[in-house]
């Protein structure tokens, strides 16, 4: 049964951007039986799912456009907004399978305009400076310690009294802090804290994961509120990578020269996975793009990806681990195993 809108529960982005991946993936193969039986196996393994997925049918029904022909095999999607579909001559419909998906990625842009869009405003409402797609930005701070910012990056300040700090809110900074040894510079990042004298030294957030990557100097990096976990401290080389939920922190390293050399139109990464590197490559890219297979997500990378090229780069992230890049018009890119 639909829920009613004012009685509807929350329902996680994670479901709701799941949901609109499947529903491209699901225009796009409407005769696949292997990615149908894929759905139904997403769909019915939570309530949160249908939930979702219910979201999903209502924003293709608001813009006016018949339910997808897949519609009536999709056994646990909801039936009270269901229209009767048309259907056309077999020849019609194989001549054109891309404006059906292109209509279908205009209906999803609609429905991600509230998890996506609205945020992202609130999120530039909170900050001091941005950075839109593709674009870098350095800003000089009061004390002479300068942030470069990567594209799609937000940051907040917290200097005066003493203090000396940036609070990282989205994206990628790179920082060059002038010493002043009785004031501390420290940076906030999704619940992680550094702090350094003077140093160079790039903080990342992609995937849920904070990286910090020292250029040259000496950082301090903890867990805010963690008494289970000691800070950790860096030299030049070193890369931290720390999940703040469960709390674990994980060092490599990474030649000097190559770190935040997204500066430069280039990306480096060393073990990460596949959706942080996706998550990156996406704020050089004016499409929206998703990875709906998890097994393909989590699969660590290690490599170089030119910035300047994102539909390029996108290719030779997935391509060696059997992925592929469908262009949905101009609006989105779904990646997905071959």
């Amino acid at each position: 049964m639909a829920v009613e809108p004012d009685k509807r529960p929350d329902v996680s982005d994670e479901a709701l951007a799941a949901a609109a991946d499947w529903f491209l993936l699901l225009q796009e193969g409407p005769e696949d039986a292997d990615l149908k039986a894929r759905f139904d196996r997403w769909l019915g393994s939570h309530r949160e799912h249908r939930l979702a997925w219910e979201r999903t049918e209502k924003a293709w029904t608001a813009m006016g456009q018949v339910v997808p022909a897949m519609r009536s095999q999709w056994e646990y999607a909801s039936r009270s907004a269901a229209r009767p579909v048309m259907r056309k001559p077999a020849a019609a419909r194989r001549r054109a399978p891309w404006r059906r998906v292109a209509v279908a990625a205009a209906a999803v842009a609609a429905l991600c305009l509230g998890f996506v869009v609205a945020p992202g405003l609130m999120l530039r409402l909170s900050a001091d400076y941005s950075t839109s797609t593709a674009e870098t930005r350095t800003i000089t701070l009061q004390d002479g310690s300068t942030v470069t910012m990567a594209a799609a990056t937000s940051i907040a300040l917290n200097y005066g009294d003493g203090r000396r700090g940036i609070k990282l809110l989205a994206g990628d900074a790179y920082f060059e802090v002038a010493p002043d040894k009785d004031r501390p510079f420290t940076v906030e990042a999704n619940g992680v804290r550094v702090e350094v004298l003077g140093t160079a030294f790039d903080v990342q957030l992609a995937d849920g994961l904070t990286s910090i990557a020292l250029a040259h100097g000496s950082v301090q990096a903890s867990i805010a509120g963690s008494s289970a976990t000691t800070p950790e401290r860096l030299v030049p080389g070193d890369l931290l990578t720390v999940d703040p939920n469960s709390a674990v922190m994980m060092k490599d390293t990474i030649p000097i020269d190559q770190i935040a050399n997204w500066r430069n139109g280039e990306l480096y990464v060393v073990d990460a996975t596949l959706a942080s590197v996706v998550e990156q490559i996406q704020r050089y890219h004016p499409a929206w793009i998703s990875v709906p297979d998890a097994t393909l997500a989590h699969q660590r990378v290690t490599g170089f990806y030119n910035l300047r090229q994102p539909d390029q780069a996108l290719r030779a992230l997935v391509e060696p681990y059997g992925g592929k890049v469908r262009s949905i018009s101009s609006l989105a890119r779904i990646v997905s195993r071959l």
